[in-house]
């Protein structure tokens, strides 16, 4: 009965999360349009940070509460899934065409932040010095954004993507509602997954690699599929590479300033496959610059091999 309700709220957790970030940036997009940014940039920006809202609640929710396994678990599990499960379902169901800016400079960017997020874990703790090279690289990031912006500001013009129209006041009380929701719904999906995790003996490294991972990267997918059926490409590409960025320098360096966080070693582990998910992503893509049917199914069926592998070294119903 315990684990039963703990479910339910797990799913209400979920929802409020998912729904939250839609609010958070269909408010973003329509308010960044105003002012004339590129979809390119919206989808590498505030799309990116409002659909990895729910990664930055959970895990800094998590690092402040002690759960430091289900805050690292959370953006490694995350930064996996966007890259082989929602690229892969989103080629699966349209072919996704790459820019060239995003084949030589993002996905080689967000494989080279996933290196150095390995390198500061391997003494077994992100600390504060730590989180603030993350911070400070994050900056750099969002300073090549506002060259990347005045440089594409004429794109919106030719852009035949759907952004909601909306005044400013209703993009911002969108973006404040979806915020609160986040926010609300990050804190009952870590109590839940965590009490789920004790109850039934598995470890939260599990439970943040898996569930919550796959629960908060829930907005990416719904984002992605509907700008590529949309015909907005750029969106959807730079949604998941600026996720994965976003995850990595904002959210573990903001956690990490709160609090250091414990880096286990078995998270080297998948921190080495998600530097693999990012090289396989940049193998499928360069060729002809899109990925194609082939290419999803090709990362469908790498993250059913790492499921495989992450789960084939569990004793149930230790997991971990």
């Amino acid at each position: 009965m315990h684990i039963a309700i703990e479910l339910v709220l797990l799913v209400i957790g979920f929802v409020m999360l998912i729904k939250g970030a839609d609010w958070f940036v269909d408010g973003a997009s329509a308010l960044a349009s105003k002012f004339g940014i590129s979809h390119l940039v919206i989808g590498l920006t505030i799309v990116a940070m409002g659909t990895s809202a729910p990664e930055a609640a959970v895990s800094i929710t998590a690092a402040l509460s002690g759960n430091a396994d289900i805050s690292v678990g959370n953006v490694v599990g995350s930064n996996i899934l966007n890259i082989l499960i929602i690229l892969g379902l989103t080629a699966m169901i349209i072919p996704i065409p790459f820019d060239k800016a995003s084949v030589r400079i993002g996905i080689p960017f967000m494989t080279g932040i996933t290196v150095l997020f390995l390198i500061l874990g391997l003494d077994g703790v992100i600390g504060r010095f730590d989180a603030f090279l993350l911070l400070c690289v994050f900056g750099i990031y969002l300073g090549y954004l506002f060259w990347e912006t005045k440089k594409h500001r004429d794109e919106l013009a030719d852009d035949d993507s759907e952004i909601p129209v909306m005044s400013l006041g209703k993009a911002a009380f969108f973006i404040v509602l979806g915020l609160v929701l986040i926010v609300w719904g990050s804190d009952i999906t870590v109590d839940a997954a965590s009490d789920i995790a004790t109850t039934l003996g598995m470890s939260k490294r599990f439970i943040g690699l898996t569930i919550v991972a796959l629960g908060t990267s829930l907005p990416e997918l719904v984002t992605s599929v509907v700008a590529a059926r949309k015909g907005n490409a750029s969106m959807a590409v730079g949604n998941i590479i600026g996720s994965n960025i976003f995850n990595i320098l904002f959210v573990i360096g903001l956690s990490g300033i709160i609090v250091p966080i414990h880096f286990a070693t078995a998270f080297q582990k998948d921190s080495l496959f998600a530097i693999l998910a990012c090289i396989i992503l940049f193998i499928c893509s360069a060729g002809d610059h899109k990925l194609n049917r082939k290419e999803g199914a090709v990362l469908l069926i790498t993250y059913a091999a790492y499921f495989m592998f992450i789960t084939g070294n569990l004793n149930i119903p230790g997991l971990f």
